[in-house]
């Protein structure tokens, strides 16, 4: 999901018949875009880590911290 949301918002990015600079809404809007997108960015990159190190067995009911986080 989160790769698919990046891909949207690029494409809507280019596709945008306003900037950044045309007016408040612009601003608005892509300040709150781009700070959501890179939220999204980071959230599914520590979710494929979290599925690399599940294959990798790093994980026990004991240790699984970094899961927990990532979660």
């Amino acid at each position: 999901m989160g790769i698919y949301y990046s891909v949207l918002q690029l494409f809507e990015y280019l596709n945008a018949p306003f900037t950044i600079t045309d007016s408040i809404y612009g601003s608005t809007f892509f300040i709150a875009t781009v700070f959501h997108g890179i939220h999204v960015i980071i959230r599914t990159l520590f979710l494929l880590i979290c599925l690399i190190r599940l294959y990798k067995i790093h994980f026990f009911s004991h240790h699984h911290f970094g899961f927990e986080a990532a979660t």
